[in-house]
This record gives C-alpha cells, structure tokens and sequence, in this order.
C-alpha cells in the first residue's frame, strides 16, 4: 500500500512543477474594452495582459510579453471590418480571443443641398449675459447662394471658397450688442431665404441674456480659493488661472460665459471668475478704486513683509521673476499717491522695493530677492491693508531641518490611470509615496502627507491642507498614461512658476538615471497641486502606466524604492544649489 502512495506524491508534485511553469493562459484586455468597437481613425492600439511567460500573438504575429504579463500592439485599420485572433499559448494550452475594429473614417461635412442650415456656432460659445457693445460672432453652414441673416435682419455673408475654405454655403457675421436690447433669455434665430421667398427658421442652442447693471453689477470673492482666469478656455486641467485672490474683493461683473461670470479690473484689462467663488453684493456697491497709502518694508522672526495701505480691497496678480530674482504684484484698481516708501533692517530676505503706475488703475510692486531661488510668497489682506509676505530661504539647508510634504495623487473613488495589467495609478503613487517617505525620514526630515492609506482627498483639501501647514518643498507623485501604449513613455516632471523649476529640474535629472526616456521637465503647468505660490512645488510623473514595459517596471518594489530614492537625490541637489545662489 505504500508504493502507491509514493508514485501518487511523486506523480502530484510533477504536476505541480509542471502546472508553474507552464500556467493556464488567458488573455485580458484594457483596450479596446469591448470586443467590437466602431472607430473613426486608422491607428487603434489592442492592450492588455496575459499570463506570465505565456506566448502572444495577433494574427500570427508575435507580441512581446512583458514580466508583468502586459503587453500592447498597434494597429493600422482599413475601411470596415477588421478582425484580429489573439492567442496565448503557454505549453500545450493555448486560448483566443477575437477583437473586430469596425473602421468608418471621419467624413468632412458635406455642402447643404436642400433649403435649411446644417449648423450654427456662436461665439462666445455658451450661455451669455453680455451688455452693450460686446460682439457676437456667427457661422453658419447653409445652403450655398442663398441669404441668411441673424435676429432682426442682421447679414451674414458667405465666404468665398479657397484653399483654406473649400466648401461653399459657408456664411459669417457679427452682431454688437445695441444698448436698447432687452432680450432677458433669447435663442438666437437664424434664417436662410432661397431665391423664390422661401424660408427656413432655425435657433442656436444657447441662450442670450441682456446684462441688468442694477442687480447683476458687482459681486465680491468669498472663500479661500477664489481665483482669476485669463480666459474661458479649458483642457484636461481646467481654465489658464491668473492666480488666487483673497476673500470680500468687489469686482465689477461685465457678463457672464456659462458658469464664468466676466469681471473688469481695468479700464484696460479683463477676467474671469467661477460664479461658486464669488456672490453678489446688494445695489449701492461701486467698482473698487484707491489711491495708496501708507508703504512699509519689514521683518518678523520668521518672513519679511510688504505692507501697502488702501481704501479698498482690489484684486491683483503676482509674478515669479529670475536673474535678477524678484516678485512683482500687479495692483488692480490703483492709482499712486506715495512718495516714500519705509524699509527696515530687520529683513533678510527683501533687497529693494520699488513701484511704478504701469498704465491706469495698475500700481506694480517689484520686490528684489537676495537669493536666486524663490521660496515663495503669500498676498492677503488685513483689512483693507494689502500684505506681501516672503519667505526667506531657510538658515539651514539640509533635510534634518526641513518640512517636506508629499502628495500622493488621487486616491479613493479617484482612481487615475491604469496599466495593461489592471494595475491602478493611485495605488501604486501611494506605494512610492510611502517609500519616498522613509527615505526623507531616514536623512531627518519632517515629512507631511496627503494621504497615507487608500483614501479619497479632494484637490482643493490638499491645496488647503498645506496652505496651513506652510511646508518647504512639495513633490506630488503621479504616473503618466496615453492613448499610445506601444510609442508614448519616459518620465517628466512639472512646475507651473518660473522660480520653482530648479527643484522639478534637478529632480528630472535624477529620474533619467534610471534609463527612462525623457518626458520633459514642462513649465507653466496648471495642475491644481502646482498652483500655490508659497513654496516650492514639483509634481512628478513617474513613467507612464498605460506602456506595459514602464508598467511592468513599476509594479516592481526595487524599482518603486529606486525612484523614492532618486527623488531623494534630485530634492538634496536643489538644496546644495541653494546653499551658493545667493544675489550679490
């Protein structure tokens, strides 16, 4: 009875060797996420993981696994249906799937053949409030050779057709808005005539309001992150931002676009501020103007100050400047009335002050910096006194004395990106947030996180959360991704103002140090974690999870610990330029 039972064991481990070296093969995709999908371009990518050390191919040709088991593929459809057998073997099993890319390519639209208008744009596009004098501008795709006009008989005129604009019933105009309009919510309407008398009627989508300047004139700021807007544009990171304004500024409302409600701050200059900052201020309030007052230069235990004495709180803008280093604060609404200005010796930071009347209503402050490298500055008022605070670069430029924060990106119901794999990019930021963490630690810094378990922290929070608590540096921690699986990777880093690049600089040439390819270190970045101005910020994009071979780098600890190190590394650079930056 006993030798059975031998041959049985030594039957079941064979099978277990055999059964880990040869594992059951699957095939899971990421993209495309269904098995049939129409698209409108040539170039598709197939993503996605199988077993580790299982063999892949597509249509026969093989596809590099990588020791994640993800890989990706490219793809070049033709016109209809395009049908794509993956296979993974692993030994003598073997599993397929089947993808179909239905390829319908992007038609340009077509000249209007009957009596009618195909489409209407209006821009400024969105739901308007305007007053008199904005201008309206209109196209309109219609039938070629007839007449078209807007409201009440306002032409439109077709454009001649040319290189630039092959297509013929092509028709354009403009309307300004006449101070006896009174429309309080109109749908513009357009008509198209043909030569027999014939019309067609059709209204744009949005609607058009006529500015009351008795009940929509001013609205003040509230909150802490209220905040101007040089435009109405916006991409994957929201509108281009001005900067942060502080709270109870009155600003004078010149209309509204969608949710962006358009403000005058000189005779000379607009912007624009999200209506969920702001609130509207009862009848009596006049747009704010002061002369300045009282200039005082000085030093506390901890920062240098700029004080400047006004009548009202008025909005501005700050600036980052380098070689020489200075800060510069556009007052808005300011008129000059100083003829001295009081400095202090008690400032350490602080070099010069000077102002100027850059054009009417714009006082510009010019703050000279002792050291090359900015360590930010914060703008509030106390009262109606507007305050520049500065902070002086730190006596002691080692890690022992700092205070650093880490934000590790996204968290809870915000996922991020994914790999091939399945792997998620707030898990793995937090996994090398944690280990950038014992790093610091380990050279004696005093680390602050955003977040040190699988959380839900809402960007605003974060931005809140160190504006309180004022850190030396931060590094938020993310991982890139792209449509492009198969050609798009490297590592970047990200600044959004000019004096804070030699941190994300130094940092991204430590990056390269693990052979990722460049990303770039790109500046003027408008993520919301690169926004504050109070200290120096770098978000760091680590690789890209969408590329299986970067993912599969990743999810390796060694590698994850390499990066914290190197982060480490570039963070300890910064420093030691800093210690030899100082302005003569």
């Amino acid at each position: 009875m006993v030798k059975p039972i031998v041959v049985t064991a030594a039957l079941l481990i064979s099978s277990m060797v055999w059964s880990q070296s040869n594992p059951r093969p699957f095939v899971k995709l990421v993209q495309p996420v269904r098995e049939s999908t129409v698209v409108k371009n040539a170039r598709q990518f197939i993503s996605g993981s199988t077993c580790k050390g299982c063999e892949l191919t597509i249509n026969g040709s093989a596809v590099k696994v990588y020791s994640s088991g993800g890989f990706a593929y490219e793809l070049n459809l033709k016109p209809g249906d395009n049908q794509f057998n993956l296979l993974a073997r692993s030994g003598a099993n073997t599993i397929a799937r089947l993808v179909t890319f239905r390829y319908v390519p992007a038609t340009a639209p077509d000249t209007v053949k009957t009596l009618g208008i195909a489409s209407v744009e209006v821009n400024p596009a969105g739901n308007l409030l305007v007053r008199a004098g904005d201008k309206l501008r209109f196209r309109v795709r219609a039938l070629p050779g007839a007449r078209v006009y807007a409201i009440d008989s306002i032409p439109l005129y077709e454009l001649p057709t040319g290189p630039s604009q092959p297509m013929p019933g092509i028709y354009q105009g403009e309307y300004t808005v006449r101070p006896t309009d009174s429309f309080a919510s109109l749908r513009i309407p357009f008509f198209v005539k043909d030569s027999s008398g014939n019309t067609v009627t059709r209204r744009a989508d949005q609607t058009i309001s006529i500015l009351n300047s008795q009940k929509q004139g001013m609205i003040i700021t509230r909150g802490r992150l209220a905040h101007l807007l040089y435009g109405t544009g916006e991409d994957r990171l929201g509108g281009a931002k001005i900067g942060y304004i502080d709270s109870s500024i009155v600003l004078q409302v010149t209309g509204k676009v969608n949710d962006l409600y358009r403000v005058q701050l000189t005779p000379y200059r607009t912007a624009y501020i999200p209506d969920d900052v702001v609130e509207p201020v009862p009848p009596g309030y006049l747009p704010p103007k002061s002369l300045t007052g009282n200039w005082r230069v000085y030093g506390d235990s901890a920062s240098d100050y700029v004080t400047v004495a006004l009548d009202a709180r008025l909005p501005y803008q700050s600036m980052q400047l380098v070689d020489p280093s200075r800060i510069v604060v556009d007052v808005f609404g300011a008129t000059i009335n100083t003829n001295w200005i009081t400095q202090f010796e008690n400032t350490s930071e602080i070099k010069n002050v000077s102002y100027e009347q850059l054009e009417d209503e714009v006082v510009r402050i010019t703050i000279d910096l002792r050291h090359q490298q900015h360590w930010g500055h914060r703008i509030f008022y106390t009262g109606n006194r507007l305050n520049i605070q500065v902070r002086r670069q730190p006596q002691q430029l080692d890690l022992r004395h700092l205070r650093i924060a880490i934000d590790a990106g996204h968290g809870g119901s915000n996922t991020g990106a994914g790999g091939p794999t399945g792997s998620i990019e707030k898990e793995l930021a937090l996994a090398v947030s944690l280990k950038l963490k014992k790093a610091l630690q380990y050279y004696g810094a005093h680390v602050i996180m955003t977040r040190q378990t699988e959380q839900f922290v809402d960007n605003k929070e974060r931005i809140l959360m160190y504006r309180d608590s004022m850190p030396d540096l931060l590094i938020s921690i993310h991982l890139n991704s792209s449509a492009d699986p198969v050609n798009v990777g490297g590592t970047g880093t990200f600044y959004r103002y000019i004096g804070f690049r030699p941190l994300s600089h130094l940092i991204y040439k430590r990056m390269l140090e693990l052979g990722l390819k460049e990303y770039g270190n790109t500046g003027s970045f408008n993520f919301m974690l690169n926004s504050p101005i109070e200290y120096p910020n770098a978000l760091v994009e680590m690789l890209f999870i969408s590329n299986p071979e970067e993912e599969a780098l990743i999810l390796e600890e060694k590698f994850q610990q390499d990066i914290a190190d190197k982060i480490v590394q570039g963070i300890k650079d910064f420093l030691q330029s800093c210690q030899k930056d100082a302005v003569r």
